[in-house]
């Protein structure tokens, strides 16, 4: 009978025997052939197996490939139910037969009446654990994603202050410009300067844009030269006028030519204008610049947040890791040097790239913080086999073998308290191999640390 099989098992060490009965008759014998598959990885956890003889091997797919990472071999063994405390339960491995043997199964449904009915404490508790741990992951996911929308902002922020500070600059300045080169156009119309000579200023304000000077040592003897020919002359504001004509580029020959078409008390005014001109087309260059600055990190943030594109789609997976570490510049900072090797000829992968963009932020930014801020960050992409690898190098000192092994494990941290949640690695791989069927490696030695993302090129994500 069934219940002489059952009534041996350290599971059963203490179940009187009509409460064990109940359970047997509530179950099934179920014998299985090796190379059977009694369960399957993420399908709902719905009958409790416990192992009578043989063997089992639990397998993870990772990719397109089955890695074992338990066996059952020891009779009273047991895998799935979870569905008798959750309804959500899922198995966490597929169960193969590896040889021939029996398993005692029942439903979820039914071990979760067995077990409040003998016993409900108990049960009370396994079900609250249960609902404690999901709400705990629920929390710490949310947290997870709050660091990651926090780490996006304060990297926008920080990049953006620069660029949007200098534009600012530049139009306070620019007032400035406007307010003198009027002024010169004010004096020059006082001093009755004919078109024609207008015309020819203008013609040498021209020339003058054309020019430039090489090096800082020349810019400040140019500078000597033209403030000392300049004071000569009679013109005024010297110390506004001198260094915009010596960083145009311009010599004491082509001041000689504007003295000649502006002779008298309009080589003053004229100058003026001049300078003001190319000091407005100066500051225009930098409000261009600052402006495309921004532009750029918009768009790089769109590219990584990917507000604006559908989930799934085809994609060059070197686009989320630029644009990452446009937002991670901040953390990166000016210690790190990153060096990038990607393949030139890598193909389009079909993904979800915001979701792989949080993989590769996870990455990069544990890969600094293991550098202490100071090393190089190495990115490598090339195909293989049908598929995209993407590696994460840092210099840094490498992890043990016990971090190795737990790496992945969730709430695993190797960061001081409040600086890590231990869920970066965690969700790096669901998203790798749960959801694009690919496979996350870590390899490492003093010096040398290799996260290896390996993804598929057709047929990722789940529909």
């Amino acid at each position: 009978m069934l219940i002489d099989d059952l009534r041996p098992l350290f599971l059963f060490e203490r179940v009187r025997d009509e409460d064990l009965a109940a359970l047997a008759a509530a179950g099934e014998d179920f014998a299985f052939a090796p190379g059977d598959v009694l369960f399957q990885q993420g399908a709902r956890a719905d009958y409790w197996w416990v192992l009578l003889e043989g063997r089992v091997e639990g397998l993870r797919r990772a990719g397109r490939e089955e890695n074992v990472v338990a066996t059952m071999s020891n009779p009273g063994q047991w895998a799935g139910g979870f569905t008798a405390w959750n309804d959500d339960g899922t198995y966490m491995a597929t169960g193969r037969a590896a040889t021939a043997g029996r398993m005692f199964r029942v439903s979820g449904a039914e071990l979760g009446r067995w077990a409040r009915e003998i016993f409900p404490l108990s049960a009370h508790l396994t079900t609250g654990v249960f609902q404690t741990v999901r709400h705990i992951e629920a929390m710490a996911n949310q947290r997870e994603a709050l660091v990651a929308l926090g780490t996006l902002a304060a990297g926008l922020a920080h990049e953006i202050n620069n660029p949007a500070a200098a534009a600012a600059r530049a139009v306070a300045a620019l007032r400035e410009v406007c307010d003198a080169l009027l002024g010169s156009l004010v004096e020059l119309a006082e001093e009755s300067v004919t078109a024609g000579q207008f015309v020819e200023l203008d013609t040498l304000r021209r020339a003058a844009r054309e020019g430039g000077v090489e090096t800082s040592s020349q810019l400040a003897d140019r500078e000597d030269e033209l403030t000392e020919w300049l004071e000569d002359h009679g013109v005024t504001d010297t110390w506004r006028v001198a260094p915009v004509l010596a960083e145009a580029g311009v010599d004491v020959g082509w001041c000689e030519e504007v003295a000649k078409v502006l002779p008298g008390s309009t080589l003053s005014p004229g100058l003026a204008w001049v300078a003001s001109t190319l000091s407005a087309t100066s500051i225009l260059d930098e409000m261009q610049e600052a402006t495309g600055r921004v532009s750029a990190l918009v768009g790089a943030v769109k590219s990584y947040s990917q507000l604006d594109r559908a989930s799934l789609q085809l994609i060059d997976p070197t686009e989320g890791l630029e644009s990452t570490l446009v937002i991670l510049r901040h953390k990166i900072g000016d210690e790190v040097s990153v060096l990038r090797q990607y393949d030139p000829d890598l193909p389009r992968i079909e993904a979800y790239p915001a979701q792989l963009n949080q993989v590769w932020t996870n990455l990069i930014d544990n890969a600094v913080d293991a550098m202490s801020g100071a090393g190089t960050l190495c990115l490598r992409t090339v195909s293989e086999d049908n598929a995209v690898v993407v590696e994460v190098i840092d210099d840094g000192n490498g992890m043990s073998a016990d971090t190795q092994a737990h790496a992945f494990e969730p709430f695993f941290t190797t960061k001081d308290v409040g600086k890590g949640t231990g869920l970066g690695l965690d969700i790096s791989r669901r998203i790798v191999e749960e959801q694009h069927h690919g496979h996350i490696t870590i390899s490492s030695r003093p010096g040398e640390t290799v996260v290896r993302v390996r993804l598929p090129i057709e047929g990722n994500g789940d529909r």
